[in-house]
């Protein structure tokens, strides 16, 4: 082979390494996870921030009660968020 060839090659295979590194959802790769409502930060959350918007990042406001975040299994309630959608944007309260 020639050395162009081996260099078409060896790019071909990184951009295919790469392609599916991107192809791996980051909740698979970060562990077990769960929705948090109410904790994401203005244009923060990952997805579901209620009508007229189209998923991650359009929340419209800070710690929106019908946007959520995923987390760490088992810390939303402790970090003050809730399991399923609220109403309100109330700051979360962390508990004790």
């Amino acid at each position: 082979m020639t050395v162009s060839v081996l260099k078409i090659a060896a790019a071909a295979a990184a951009l295919s390494a790469a392609a599916a590194i991107a192809a791996t959802p980051a909740t698979a790769a970060a562990g077990a996870k769960e929705k948090c409502y109410g904790v994401a930060l203005k244009a923060k959350n990952d997805c579901a921030a209620g009508p007229g918007t189209s998923c991650a990042g359009t929340s419209t406001v800070d710690y929106q009660g019908n946007a959520w975040k995923y987390v760490t299994k088992g810390s939303c309630v402790k970090m003050g968020g809730s399991l399923s959608a609220k109403t309100g944007n109330a700051k979360p309260v962390p508990q004790s």
